[in-house]
Protein backbone atom coordinates (compact mmCIF):
# COMPACT_ATOMS: atom_id res chain seq x y z
CA UNK A 1 0.00 0.00 0.00
CA UNK A 2 1.25 3.72 -0.76
CA UNK A 3 0.26 6.74 0.21
CA UNK A 4 1.05 10.41 -0.17
CA UNK A 5 3.51 11.96 1.92
CA UNK A 6 1.80 15.32 2.81
CA UNK A 7 4.24 18.14 4.62
CA UNK A 8 3.83 20.32 7.24
CA UNK A 9 1.64 22.84 5.07
CA UNK A 10 -0.65 19.80 4.15
CA UNK A 11 0.12 19.69 0.47
CA UNK A 12 1.62 16.37 -1.30
CA UNK A 13 4.92 16.76 -1.97
CA UNK A 14 4.85 14.19 -4.91
CA UNK A 15 6.29 11.61 -2.46
CA UNK A 16 5.14 8.25 -1.89
CA UNK A 17 5.35 5.87 1.39
CA UNK A 18 5.39 2.16 1.10
CA UNK A 19 3.25 0.58 3.58
CA UNK A 20 4.63 -3.06 4.41
CA UNK A 21 1.79 -5.73 4.00
CA UNK A 22 3.23 -7.69 6.53
CA UNK A 23 2.70 -4.83 9.07
CA UNK A 24 -0.37 -2.89 7.46
CA UNK A 25 -2.07 -5.21 5.20
CA UNK A 26 -2.24 -8.71 7.82
CA UNK A 27 -5.63 -10.34 8.84
CA UNK A 28 -6.71 -8.47 11.81
CA UNK A 29 -7.26 -10.27 14.87
CA UNK A 30 -9.68 -9.14 17.34
CA UNK A 31 -9.04 -11.16 20.38
CA UNK A 32 -5.41 -10.14 20.49
CA UNK A 33 -6.50 -6.16 20.34
CA UNK A 34 -8.97 -6.80 22.99
CA UNK A 35 -5.96 -8.88 25.19
CA UNK A 36 -3.23 -6.24 24.81
CA UNK A 37 -5.26 -3.14 25.12
CA UNK A 38 -7.25 -5.23 28.58
CA UNK A 39 -3.25 -5.30 29.67
CA UNK A 40 -2.51 -2.11 29.00
CA UNK A 41 -5.14 -0.82 31.08
CA UNK A 42 -4.72 -3.04 34.08
CA UNK A 43 -0.98 -2.04 33.90
CA UNK A 44 -1.66 1.46 34.36
CA UNK A 45 -3.76 0.63 37.66
CA UNK A 46 -2.42 2.10 40.88
CA UNK A 47 -3.75 -0.96 43.01
CA UNK A 48 -3.70 1.21 45.82
CA UNK A 49 -7.60 1.20 46.78
CA UNK A 50 -8.25 0.11 50.72
CA UNK A 51 -11.11 -0.06 52.89
CA UNK A 52 -10.68 -0.19 56.87
CA UNK A 53 -12.05 -3.34 58.30
CA UNK A 54 -13.81 -4.69 61.69
CA UNK A 55 -10.25 -4.90 63.18
CA UNK A 56 -8.60 -1.50 61.78
CA UNK A 57 -11.30 0.78 63.15
CA UNK A 58 -10.68 2.95 65.12
CA UNK A 59 -13.81 2.75 67.64
CA UNK A 60 -14.69 2.24 71.40
CA UNK A 61 -14.53 -1.59 71.98
CA UNK A 62 -17.40 -1.09 74.68
CA UNK A 63 -20.51 -3.51 74.49
CA UNK A 64 -23.28 -0.83 73.25
CA UNK A 65 -25.93 -3.26 74.68
CA UNK A 66 -26.72 -5.96 76.51
CA UNK A 67 -26.61 -9.13 75.25
CA UNK A 68 -30.19 -10.33 75.81
CA UNK A 69 -33.75 -8.74 76.24
CA UNK A 70 -33.60 -6.31 73.83
CA UNK A 71 -35.75 -8.05 71.28
CA UNK A 72 -32.59 -7.94 68.44
CA UNK A 73 -29.47 -9.21 67.42
CA UNK A 74 -26.38 -9.07 69.68
CA UNK A 75 -24.06 -6.55 69.13
CA UNK A 76 -20.38 -6.49 70.88
CA UNK A 77 -18.90 -3.04 69.51
CA UNK A 78 -19.85 0.09 67.54
CA UNK A 79 -16.99 -1.44 64.27
CA UNK A 80 -19.18 -4.43 63.99
CA UNK A 81 -19.99 -3.83 60.43
CA UNK A 82 -23.64 -3.37 60.64
CA UNK A 83 -22.90 -0.19 61.90
CA UNK A 84 -22.90 3.23 60.21
CA UNK A 85 -18.71 3.92 60.39
CA UNK A 86 -18.47 0.04 61.39
CA UNK A 87 -15.46 -1.77 59.38
CA UNK A 88 -16.27 -2.83 55.71
CA UNK A 89 -16.84 -6.53 55.50
CA UNK A 90 -13.97 -7.84 52.31
CA UNK A 91 -13.07 -4.70 51.26
CA UNK A 92 -10.84 -3.46 48.42
CA UNK A 93 -6.87 -4.08 49.87
CA UNK A 94 -3.78 -2.95 47.78
CA UNK A 95 -2.86 -5.33 45.10
CA UNK A 96 -1.05 -5.30 41.50
CA UNK A 97 -3.15 -5.55 38.31
CA UNK A 98 -0.14 -6.59 36.22
CA UNK A 99 -0.25 -9.43 33.84
CA UNK A 100 1.91 -10.61 31.04
CA UNK A 101 1.17 -11.46 27.51
CA UNK A 102 2.94 -13.08 24.95
CA UNK A 103 5.84 -11.20 22.81
CA UNK A 104 4.29 -12.54 19.51
CA UNK A 105 0.87 -11.93 20.43
CA UNK A 106 1.65 -8.35 21.56
CA UNK A 107 3.25 -7.48 18.33
CA UNK A 108 0.07 -9.35 16.52
CA UNK A 109 -2.42 -7.01 18.42
CA UNK A 110 -0.43 -3.92 17.01
CA UNK A 111 -0.35 -4.70 13.32
CA UNK A 112 -3.98 -5.94 13.71
CA UNK A 113 -4.57 -2.57 14.99
CA UNK A 114 -2.88 -0.86 12.02
CA UNK A 115 -4.25 -2.81 9.89
CA UNK A 116 -7.46 -1.66 10.96
CA UNK A 117 -6.22 2.02 10.75
CA UNK A 118 -5.28 1.36 7.18
CA UNK A 119 -8.57 0.14 5.77
CA UNK A 120 -10.45 3.22 7.56
CA UNK A 121 -8.04 5.14 5.61
CA UNK A 122 -7.17 7.18 8.79
CA UNK A 123 -3.52 6.89 8.18
CA UNK A 124 -1.46 10.13 7.27
CA UNK A 125 2.05 10.44 6.12
CA UNK A 126 3.79 13.75 7.10
CA UNK A 127 7.30 14.34 5.53
CA UNK A 128 9.82 14.91 8.27
CA UNK A 129 9.98 18.15 10.01
CA UNK A 130 11.82 20.00 13.35
CA UNK A 131 10.50 22.87 15.25
CA UNK A 132 13.16 25.80 16.53
CA UNK A 133 11.67 26.23 19.64
CA UNK A 134 8.44 24.54 21.74
CA UNK A 135 5.47 26.59 19.91
CA UNK A 136 2.05 25.34 20.74
CA UNK A 137 0.66 27.54 18.42
CA UNK A 138 3.04 26.02 15.50
CA UNK A 139 2.16 22.59 16.25
CA UNK A 140 -1.41 23.47 16.12
CA UNK A 141 -1.22 25.06 12.99
CA UNK A 142 0.22 21.69 11.40
CA UNK A 143 -2.76 19.84 13.09
CA UNK A 144 -4.92 22.20 11.35
CA UNK A 145 -3.11 22.26 8.19
CA UNK A 146 -3.68 18.33 8.03
CA UNK A 147 -7.31 18.57 8.98
CA UNK A 148 -6.83 16.48 12.22
CA UNK A 149 -7.51 19.23 14.65
CA UNK A 150 -10.74 18.51 15.57
CA UNK A 151 -10.30 14.88 16.44
CA UNK A 152 -8.02 12.42 18.51
CA UNK A 153 -4.62 12.01 16.65
CA UNK A 154 -1.67 10.02 17.26
CA UNK A 155 1.66 11.84 16.08
CA UNK A 156 4.64 9.31 15.36
CA UNK A 157 8.03 10.33 15.30
CA UNK A 158 10.90 8.09 14.89
CA UNK A 159 12.73 9.57 17.63
CA UNK A 160 12.15 11.65 20.89
CA UNK A 161 12.48 15.72 19.86
CA UNK A 162 12.00 17.73 22.69
CA UNK A 163 10.58 20.58 21.02
CA UNK A 164 7.46 18.71 19.40
CA UNK A 165 6.46 17.12 22.74
CA UNK A 166 6.77 20.45 24.80
CA UNK A 167 5.05 22.08 21.60
CA UNK A 168 1.82 19.22 21.68
CA UNK A 169 1.66 18.81 25.03
CA UNK A 170 -0.85 21.41 26.04
CA UNK A 171 -3.06 19.86 22.89
CA UNK A 172 -6.42 17.64 24.05
CA UNK A 173 -6.83 15.82 21.21
CA UNK A 174 -2.94 15.37 20.17
CA UNK A 175 -0.45 12.44 21.40
CA UNK A 176 3.01 12.56 20.38
CA UNK A 177 4.99 9.33 20.49
CA UNK A 178 8.10 7.70 19.30
CA UNK A 179 7.16 5.08 16.74
CA UNK A 180 9.31 2.15 19.08
CA UNK A 181 6.97 3.12 21.75
CA UNK A 182 3.73 2.48 19.46
CA UNK A 183 1.08 0.71 21.63
CA UNK A 184 -2.44 -1.22 20.30
CA UNK A 185 -4.19 0.93 22.73
CA UNK A 186 -2.63 4.64 21.61
CA UNK A 187 -3.57 3.13 17.64
CA UNK A 188 -7.02 2.41 18.60
CA UNK A 189 -7.59 5.73 20.93
CA UNK A 190 -6.86 7.70 18.13
CA UNK A 191 -9.02 8.77 15.17
CA UNK A 192 -6.18 9.37 12.70
CA UNK A 193 -2.62 8.14 12.89
CA UNK A 194 0.09 10.39 11.71
CA UNK A 195 3.07 8.90 10.48
CA UNK A 196 6.35 10.93 10.14
CA UNK A 197 7.82 9.76 7.20
CA UNK A 198 11.41 7.99 9.09
CA UNK A 199 9.09 6.32 11.54
CA UNK A 200 7.66 3.95 9.11
CA UNK A 201 10.94 2.80 8.87
CA UNK A 202 11.31 1.97 12.69
CA UNK A 203 7.75 0.20 12.67
CA UNK A 204 8.07 -1.89 9.65
CA UNK A 205 11.64 -2.89 11.89
CA UNK A 206 9.84 -3.75 15.03
CA UNK A 207 6.73 -5.38 14.09
CA UNK A 208 7.88 -6.73 10.48
CA UNK A 209 8.76 -10.53 10.12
Amino acid sequence: MKLAVLNIEGNDTGKKAELNKEVFGIEPNDHAIYLDVKQYMANNRQGTHKAKERGEVVASTRKIKKQKGTGTARAGAISNPLFRGGGRTFGPRPRDYNNKLNKKLKKLARKSALTYKALDKSIIVLEDFQLNAPKTSDFEKISLNLKVNDKKSLFVFNEANKNIYLSSRNLKKVKVITASDISTYDIMNASTLVLSESSIEVINKVLGN
